[in-house]
């Protein structure tokens, strides 16, 4: 059975966009670029929920090409185009980059998924990995918090039916102030 872990950059107080889908808060370190890189080097499959996925496909396709790139932006960008991923949206009409759309049901795509044969999976973007979660489908959480309060917006955690009991797995903190957790789901 392969592994199914959620990770996004979060604020201290537990969002991961301000009001109006901002995420103008989150301004990546090198390390925090270097972070995420090594997730996607060690993931086989990415799946992705409509909103997220404009937001990283508006960007990262052409990020490496960009004026100022740093070598840690240009890792990532090369590795995010080149990673196998499925967007989940019934609105959708086209993906590109190494990418299939999966319109029919999340959660009975994503256990067909998970019960396959395969490396890791990370699932991104709130409203897919709440569906996920409420489903017990997530072994991993992954959160890069920044220090900073932003009072609203897009919760990292969804509301849910029962507690999920988890295990500390690791904590750093890296120099720009991030500190990052991991938790396995406790099964």
């Amino acid at each position: 059975m392969r592994k199914l872990i959620y990770g996004m950059n979060v604020t201290l107080d537990g969002y991961i966009a301000a009001p109006g889908d901002d995420i103008g808060w989150s301004v990546p370190s090198d390390e925090l670029f270097r972070f995420w890189s090594d997730q996607l080097l060690a993931t086989e499959l990415s799946l992705y929920g409509r909103k997220l996925w404009r937001t990283m496909s508006s960007y990262w396709p052409t990020a490496d090409r960009q004026p100022g790139a740093t070598p840690a932006e240009i890792e990532f960008a090369r590795r995010w185009r080149d990673m196998p991923k499925a967007v989940f949206s019934s609105t959708v009409g086209e993906v590109d980059w190494n990418t299939r759309l999966v319109t029919g049901d999340a959660v009975a795509e994503i256990t067909r998924l998970k019960a396959g044969d395969g490396g890791p999976m990370d699932i991104a973007g709130a409203t897919l990995a709440g569906a996920a979660m409420r489903a017990g489908l997530i072994d991993e959480y992954v959160l890069a918090t920044a220090p900073v309060l932003v009072g609203g917006g897009t919760p990292f955690f969804t509301a849910l039916d029962s507690w999920v009991n988890l295990n500390l797995v690791e904590t750093r903190t890296l120099p720009c102030g991030v500190v990052l957790t991991r938790y396995e789901t406790r099964r």
